[in-house]
């Protein structure tokens, strides 16, 4: 069993003024199974480009063995997937991809087929078979999961389990509960490793919250005691130098001594004053040393507006697809689903089953515009298979239509929606929050909570990482009064506090909610009602 050595890894961007890490040592075993657990932007995905090799740094970084990075990147998606998988890895062995690929639960045949026409999650198990085809290597996984429905977060999870000998960037619970056996905790002053699964390192963490928190608040009082008995020694000296009267003194009517006599004393005072200051200081420093730097994630709020109607949206009888003159190439079988006041609506299926699709048919029966809509009534189906009227049109792909059934939506119906793809957004905050019609210091002061250093607020949007896009999106969403929230995929790219202050977010609100998500113990959690595509 070989190691892994990082010593005093320190690493700064050129022009950012402040180290991304800051002297980190730490050592692991090249067949641990490390879970990467952090919050957005704190530096993830940077380690893992050190460890490539990829940026320069100070410090060491010593391995028995190379490091090989997924996802791979690939170039052009119109190319059959053998074509695509020889481009990216050239000395591939076609039986030992075949054999990953058969413990992913991928047929063979997919390799012949343009890449661009798997589902997402076939394109991420076919490119994770062909990372564990080969040997002798250990091994940097970002972020597999973001486009695996739950089913195949699960056959991921349990292939993972049966491997060793990798770092896996992920923030859904279950699954690296179920794949894991130590976490690599990126904090916000270090790097710890800890034995165990995601669940047993939070629960140790928690407990450990706790001790600091009663730790600080006593530290806090400690803290508070010394500075007020520094004040009232400043005041005692202040008022003895007052004294200094005339050629004597005198207090109620009683002679304290001459003014020499009292100057000799008040310098003394002074010297003491000045010495037990000194010496307060450094406690107070010392104090303010050892209070722990928390990670604390603050309450957030929505702001639901209420309807006159109970049921906000109802689908009855729904096909939907995406040629007008075909109506019998429907994405899904018959749907029937409402969404009322005060609920949450999760849509589940497998990768490519349409649930993104029914978030937009709602989008379309409201006339959504980017920033809210209004919708009137209900929207039937034409004879004809016409597409559904009302939103404006935008460059996006093809948008659907409603092959048969009914789509009603209340009137007046405003909607906030978050959106699955936040890598297109670039320019600065100010700009997006005008073209939203967002309250700026609201805006801001929510993208804080989500973890958003002010730092960033000047910085343009394309230098984000993917989370703290997402986290843009997911404000804005906040940030907008509304009778029915629709999300996308939210917690894609999302780390485990945010996911958590979500959690408790949708769990006490009252708004009314239609999403699409795949973390099992974000929807138990929610106790949102389940509505699966098939």
């Amino acid at each position: 069993m070989s190691q892994i050595q990082v010593k005093n890894l320190t690493f700064y961007y050129d022009g950012s003024g402040e180290d991304i890490f800051a002297n980190v040592s730490f050592t692991i075993d090249t067949d641990w199974k490390l879970g990467f657990i952090g919050r957005n932007g704190r530096g993830k995905t940077t380690f893992l480009k050190l460890l490539m090799g990829q940026y320069e740094y100070r410090g060491t970084i010593a391995s028995p063995e190379a490091f090989e990075y997924f996802p791979y990147p690939v170039k052009d998606m119109e190319k059959n997937t053998i074509d695509v998988v020889e481009e990216v890895k050239p000395d591939y062995e076609f039986w030992k991809l075949c054999r990953e690929m058969n413990l992913l639960s991928v047929k063979e045949e997919v390799l012949f087929r343009p890449f661009r026409t798997l589902s997402k999650g076939e394109q991420t198990k076919v490119l994770l078979a062909l990372l564990f085809s080969s040997e002798n290597r250990f091994l940097l996984i970002d972020e597999p999961t973001n486009h695996l429905d739950s089913e195949g977060r699960k056959q991921v999870s349990q292939y993972l389990s049966r491997k060793k000998g990798f770092i896996l960037v992920s923030h859904d619970r279950r699954f690296l509960d179920g794949c894991i056996d130590h976490v690599l905790a990126l904090n916000r002053k270090n790097i710890e490793v800890v034995q165990g699964n995601f669940s047993s390192w939070w629960e140790n963490r928690e407990k450990r919250e706790a001790f600091e928190l009663q730790k600080n608040e006593k530290l806090k009082k400690e803290i508070g005691r010394l500075k007020e008995s520094a004040a009232r020694a400043s005041s005692w000296a202040d008022h003895s130098e007052n004294l200094k009267i005339g050629t004597g003194s005198y207090v109620n009517g009683k002679f304290i001594g001459s003014r020499s006599y009292l100057g000799e004393k008040s310098r003394k005072m002074q010297q003491r004053r000045k010495s037990m200051e000194q010496r307060r200081e450094k406690a107070i420093q010392e104090k303010e040393g050892l209070l722990e730097d928390r990670e604390e994630a603050e309450l957030l709020k929505l702001m639901p507006l209420s309807h006159f109607r109970e049921e906000l949206v109802s689908f009855e009888h729904v096909k939907l697809g995406y040629d007008p003159q075909n109506t019998k190439e429907a994405i899904f079988g018959e749907l029937n689903f409402s969404v009322r006041q005060g609920e949450r609506v999760i849509l589940t299926g497998k990768n490519g089953s349409g649930k993104s699709t029914v978030l937009k048919a709602i989008l379309q029966a409201c006339g959504y515009d980017g920033r809210g809509g209004e919708a009137g009534g209900e929207k039937p189906a034409a004879d004809d298979g016409e597409p559904m009227k009302g939103a404006k049109q935008r460059q996006q792909p093809a948008q659907p239509c409603l092959l048969a059934g009914t789509v009603r939506t209340a009137p007046g119906l405003v909607l906030s929606y978050v959106p699955q793809d936040a890598s297109g957004l670039w320019g600065l905050l100010s700009d997006f929050q005008e073209q939203r019609g967002l309250d700026r210091t609201l805006f801001l002061a929510v993208l804080r909570k989500l973890g958003f250093s002010r730092e960033l607020f000047s910085k343009p949007m394309e230098t984000y990482s993917e989370g703290q896009k997402k986290k843009v999106l997911l404000a804005a969403g906040l940030c907008t009064s509304a009778h029915l929230y629709v999300w996308d995929e939210p917690l894609n790219f999302i780390d485990v506090f945010t996911r958590m202050q979500l959690e408790q977010l949708l769990s006490e609100s009252k708004a009314a909610m239609v999403l699409v998500e795949h973390d099992e113990a974000f929807a138990e959690k929610i106790a949102a009602k389940k509505v699966e595509l098939s």
